[in-house]
């Protein structure tokens, strides 16, 4: 009986240990994604071409259409 109250103990310590990790694993992929989604907006990749000394295009792409041969 009283084994089995260990083996109970360690399981609920270990149960506990996983939980913990698992919220600091969360909080870690949260932060990743936040930094991700800064690092994806305009503002901060046009500072970031700025400078590397190239600017943005004023001038609008063209679409370039390719005719199909038979």
């Amino acid at each position: 009986m009283i084994a089995s109250a260990h083996s109970a103990d360690e399981k609920v310590y270990e149960i506990s240990e996983l939980s913990n990790e698992v919220k600091e694993l969360r909080s870690a992929f949260v932060d990743g994604r936040s930094k991700l989604m800064r690092l994806k907006m305009e503002s901060t990749i046009v500072k970031k071409v700025e400078e590397k000394g190239l600017e943005i295009s004023t001038t609008p792409p063209k679409k370039i259409k390719v005719k199909a041969r038979d």
